[in-house]
């Protein structure tokens, strides 16, 4: 029952929102009685009771489908990550709202509804991020993901379409799973971030993890030179690990800049010291795409889309990933071999992973 209540009054708004919408335009501005009595009520009853009558079913019978024929039903929010050229397709009732990077909205006919600002919007519009969208009475809404990745929350009638996109959400997954990748304390799309800039510090994180040395790096102790690093927090640990190892001398003498962005050249300098192509004393990057395609870090597709664009957490996921195939010049083996051997996951742990991920890599 409190679904249905919760489902009706979203639907009400709906209702008041499509009014608004159908009332008229600059010359005819207000609707007539007997639209509003006759045709609008009658349209709005009959959507609502099936729209009640769909959930009802779909929960009686504990499949979440939509007898209807629309796909799935949700009367509460749902959370969803997605990749690039994904769709939700949203029926009468459907509220979507984007928390996380960037997409679309299309419709032949009909309105969907910025209920945050309290108007309509036009088909082709990009959506605004923790805005929410509500699709007005005999529309179709398409919802499709223009960035890298993103994260949507839905509720009501939907379906979804997968492209075949690289699936940077799979490889977050995957990494993960090899206990190279946490996230952070974000509260929304697994704490991925995917869609963000990576920090100094993040990259130094997960430089460390692929090294195979975190445990040792969390076991430090001791003080750093750096007044922008607070003492006795993890952060302290990772940083005065590196330091201490020769990995990173800091921005200056006394600052680290956690925060502050890294460049996708930077990260795979990073990828390559951890290889054993490059070494800590290198300061000279301008050969860095160079030799990550030489060593087979990189594809010739890969450092194009690197060179050319915004490098984000997405990106990082994506070298990280594929760097487990990579061979380490000291050792003649793949990575994900030595970090097996150092104990950081297992071979099971490792199938697993690489079933995650479907997607073609970019050559």
């Amino acid at each position: 029952m409190k679904k249905k209540i919760i489902l009706f009054l979203s639907l009400c708004l709906l209702s008041a929102a499509v009014y608004a919408l159908a009332a008229g335009d600059a010359s005819d501005p207000l609707a007539s009685l007997s639209y509003l009595n006759g045709t609008f009520t009658s349209k709005v009853n009959t959507q609502v009771d099936e729209k009640l009558d769909a959930s009802d079913a779909a929960l009686l019978s504990g499949s979440g489908a939509d007898p209807a024929g629309s796909g799935s039903v949700t009367t509460d929010w749902a959370e969803c990550r997605l990749k690039s050229g994904d769709t939700l397709v949203g029926q009468t009732g459907t509220s979507v709202l984007l928390l996380a990077g960037s997409g679309s909205v299309t419709f032949g006919s009909g309105a969907v509804v910025d209920v945050t600002t309290g108007s309509a919007v036009t088909s082709g519009s990009p959506l605004t991020v923790n805005h929410r969208y509500l699709t007005a009475e005999d529309t179709t809404a398409t919802f499709t993901v223009t960035s890298k990745t993103a994260v949507l929350d839905y509720q009501g009638p939907y379906s979804f379409t997968y492209s075949s996109a690289v699936d940077y959400n799979a490889m977050a997954g995957a990494l993960k799973t090899l206990h190279l990748f946490q996230g952070s304390f974000t509260g929304y799309g697994q704490g991925y971030d995917l869609e963000v800039a990576p920090t100094r510090l993040q990259a130094l994180i997960m430089f460390i993890r692929v090294l195979g040395e975190e445990d040792a790096a969390l076991a430090w102790s001791g003080s750093t030179p750096f007044t922008d690093i607070a003492a006795g927090t993890q952060a302290a640990q990772y940083v005065g690990y590196a330091y201490e190892k020769g990995y990173t001398n800091g921005f200056t003498a006394t600052t680290f800049r956690p925060s502050q962005t890294i460049t996708a050249q930077q990260y795979v300098e990073f990828m390559l010291r951890a290889l054993g192509y490059s070494s800590n004393a290198n300061t000279d990057l301008t050969s860095t795409f160079d030799n990550a395609v030489l060593y087979g870090v990189l594809t010739a597709g890969e450092r194009s889309q690197l060179a050319g664009g915004t490098f984000l957490r997405a990106d990082l996921v994506y070298v990280s990933y594929y760097a487990l195939d990579v061979v380490e010049a000291s050792s003649g083996q793949l990575l994900s071999q030595v970090l097996q051997e150092k104990g950081v996951f297992t071979s099971a742990e490792l199938s697993a992973a690489q079933a995650m991920v479907t997607s073609s890599r970019i050559w």
